[in-house]
């Protein structure tokens, strides 16, 4: 089940035009998720609040190790797809290779694109696209207390 809600962009796009000629509401999100925590739970969690189906970019392994610190992403980008993908709040999941998401928001043209707390409304990067074609940008998710990075560096030292 869970594997099958891993799709690529083409095939969540057919899925998303279905949804919404169905008169469902369409949001996506996106991130790396290379180490699930309780923010990343809660930030799907809220973005799935702000409509029917939640659609969520995955970094592939490639954009990880440009985005992120050396020996980034700790898990290869099928088995962050698959632990996303298991989520209850998460309908589909489709990795993406670009430094941003805008291709996926160009091809699924989401009626919400949900950020986490990290970020304003205006300081959404893609914030002009979403607008563009009429969609919105929505913040979701707790205060920006937990991170990756300081997971990984708590693990290290704890390991000393």
């Amino acid at each position: 089940m869970t594997r099958s809600k891993i799709l690529s962009l083409q095939e969540a796009t057919r899925h998303c035009l279905q949804a919404r000629e169905g008169g469902k509401k369409i949001v996506l999100a996106n991130g790396c998720f290379d180490l699930l925590h309780v923010g990343h739970i809660r930030y799907l969690e809220g973005a799935r609040a702000m409509g029917d189906v939640l659609v969520v970019a995955v970094n592939s392994d490639e954009s990880v190790r440009c985005l992120k610190d050396a020996g980034r992403p700790l898990l290869p980008e099928t088995a962050r797809a698959e632990i996303v993908a298991a989520l209850e709040c998460v309908d589909f999941v489709v990795l993406f290779p670009e430094l941003t998401v805008e291709k996926v928001l160009q091809s699924l043209r989401p009626d919400v694109h949900a950020k986490g707390t990290d970020y304003t409304e205006e300081s959404v990067p893609e914030r002009e696209l979403v607008k563009a074609y009429g969609g919105r940008v929505t913040i979701v998710g707790d205060p920006k207390k937990h991170s990756t990075r300081d997971l990984i560096r708590k693990i290290l030292e704890t390991k000393k």
